[in-house]
């Protein structure tokens, strides 16, 4: 049975590109794009927000070649937690450039009057900073090729470097970067990378992007997948379409936005976003609830035989493991932000982890524990060490961790393979080693000492061994 596809009525040759968008993937065009596509549907007024995608990378060919076929337009099927999907066929993607074969546009779009904002989903890594300083690193080979040749270049940074250049020379005016990716203080970190290499290759430019351009911080949620050859075939079949890059997305969403914007932007709060002057009681509730929750069940899932999120999410036990680590360890410390239900919030994010049409991959969320740990577990985890809080939940969660990295086995004796990409030289050693202790000195637990902690060294030690001797689920059953 074929699911009923909702389309955009307005006539996309009359609405302009107000926004310049760098990364053109499945989130950016579950999110951003859905939300823009609903602000032009619902708001004539709005036709000059449009969104120019810019993809510049060589393994964007596939899917640059796909949408340039569809002229931008592609289908977003939202999955309902109750069973329902309903399917989208967006609109806002009016304008697609390849830096491949077109750099020269992009270049000079973002020097376009029309354009306003410049977005980005570049991911944490794109933003080219050292993990334990966040230092911008100019001896990357392709920052380096950019600091020189202004005119052909490689990165989000030299790309944007030359274009705010032509847009200064044009006497065009004052614009945004706003970055919409899943980080701390993301537009603090766009803005140390850009004024950074800004700086390095032009200081004029620098101080001219002082004066008129803007870096707004915001808060993005909405788990989205990636979309496999397999998921094409399945969203084609069930919405009767022949959409070469369809995107298929949970039915929440979020998008909070500090309002500091340079030359204006969209209505997007008649569509749900929310503007204020701080975000970061958002981010705090979101790192701390739904991505440390995400972290907390990934090493205990995927060491119990669970490869799919909802799957592990009809497993009583770990059900348990998290909701009490959202009410007993993280809600202590989880200021509700504006009109924020807390508590809706926490039972929506286990309706979210269950939503068995997302179907999310745990190795997904296992994926680069070294980056996450430091964001979503530590501050909260240091806070609960001074308080003298119960620690047996995060101190099983280390040994878990420990467990998955060193061993490279599950519970049922499957080997898998670790996706690190940050671990030192010295992480591997300690993760080698016997003495497990020596496992709490990893990088991304240098924030604090957690093996001066005599509770948390003696709990977590007991954890290694029992999970070592009895299973990571079996030794779950004795904490809940």
């Amino acid at each position: 049975m074929n699911t009923i596809v909702n389309t955009f009525t307005y006539d996309r040759t009359n609405v302009k590109t107000g926004i310049l968008h760098f990364g053109v993937g499945n989130f950016h065009r579950a999110h951003l794009a859905y939300l823009t596509n609903l602000l032009l549907e619902q708001n004539p007024d709005q036709r000059s927000w449009g969104l120019c995608g810019a993809m510049i990378l060589p393994q964007d060919e596939r899917l640059y070649t796909a949408l340039h076929n569809q002229e931008g337009e592609y289908t977003l099927t939202v999955c309902g937690r109750d069973g329902k999907d309903q399917t989208w066929l967006i609109g806002s993607l009016v304008k697609l450039y390849w830096g491949m074969n077109n750099q020269e546009a992009i270049l000079n779009k973002i020097a376009d009057p029309d354009i306003k904002i410049i977005t980005l989903t570049i991911t944490e890594g794109g933003y080219n900073q050292e993990k334990s300083t966040g230092r911008f690193m100019l001896e990357n080979e392709m920052i380096k090729h950019d600091l020189e040749d202004w005119k052909h270049p490689m990165t989000v940074f030299g790309y944007v470097a030359e274009g705010l250049r032509r847009r200064r020379d044009a006497g065009v005016g004052k614009i945004t970067i706003l970055s919409c990716d899943n980080l701390q203080h993301n537009g603090d970190t766009c803005c140390r990378s850009f004024t950074t290499f800004i700086e390095a290759q032009d200081k004029d430019l620098y101080e001219w992007l002082k004066a008129n351009v803007t870096f707004p911080n915001s808060m993005v949620d909405r788990i989205t997948p990636a979309t496999k050859p397999e998921d094409i075939k399945r969203l084609n079949e069930r919405n009767g379409t022949h959409d070469e890059a369809p995107v298929y997305t949970e039915d929440f969403i979020q998008w909070v936005i500090e309002d500091n914007f340079a030359a204006g932007r969209p209505d997007w709060e008649k569509v749900g976003v929310e503007f204020c002057k701080d975000v970061s009681a958002y981010e705090n509730m979101k790192l701390s609830l739904l991505n440390a929750s995400h972290t907390l069940l990934s090493y205990p899932s995927f060491l119990g035989g669970y490869r799919k999120v909802d799957a592990a999410m009809r497993d009583g036990r770990i059900v348990k493991f998290v909701r009490d680590f959202m009410e007993i360890d993280i809600t202590p410390y989880v200021p509700a932000p504006g009109n924020t239900d807390l508590d809706e919030y926490k039972q929506t994010l286990i309706e979210r982890f269950a939503n068995r049409t997302v179907s999310d991959q745990v190795a997904r969320l296992c994926f680069d524990g070294v980056s996450k740990f430091p964001v979503y577990v530590m501050p909260n985890l240091i806070h609960m060490i001074a308080d003298g809080k119960d620690l047996i939940r995060v101190t099983y969660l280390l040994a878990a961790y420990r467990h998955y990295l060193k061993y490279h086995k599950d519970d049922d004796g499957a080997t898998f393979e670790v996706a690190e990409p940050w671990l030192t030289d010295n992480d591997r050693k300690l993760i080698a080693s016997d003495d497990a202790v020596e496992f709490l000195h990893l990088s991304p637990f240098e924030s604090t000492d957690l093996a001066a902690s005599e509770v948390f060294k003696v709990q977590y030690l007991k954890f290694v061994e029992a999970i070592a001797k009895n299973g990571a689920m079996k030794t779950l059953e004795t904490i809940i």
